[in-house]
């Protein structure tokens, strides 16, 4: 198969994957039907729980025992937590954290 085939294929097995999220739950629950609690409850718990474990899979493998003991992703942790609660912006403070972090990691330590 030739590769713009390929990325055809691809790019529309991918649009239904993502048009099925859409509709699936339009299925589930119906037009105008009161969305359970347990759903509910879901929609504001697993954001914090993504993020968590977002966080403890950035830092599983962090070397706090040898050289740099972490320092710079102890310090772009910091300056990620400020920004977001300084500016409200999730997106913004993981560019800015990332940006930081690279930089560390490149030419400081």
């Amino acid at each position: 198969m030739t590769d713009y085939r390929h990325a055809i294929i691809v790019i529309i097995v991918m649009g239904l994957a993502v048009l099925a999220t859409r509709i699936v739950p339009v299925f589930i629950f119906g037009r105008g039907e009161k969305v359970p609690e347990f759903i509910l409850y879901l929609g504001r718990v697993v954001p914090y729980t993504a993020m968590g474990l977002l966080i403890v899979y950035c830092l599983r493998d962090t070397p706090v025992l040898e050289a740099p003991h972490g320092i710079p992703e102890l310090i772009s942790l910091a300056v990620v937590t400020a920004t977001y609660l300084w500016r409200r912006n999730t997106i913004l403070s993981v560019v800015i954290g990332t940006a930081l972090y690279m930089f560390l990691v490149q030419s400081v330590f």
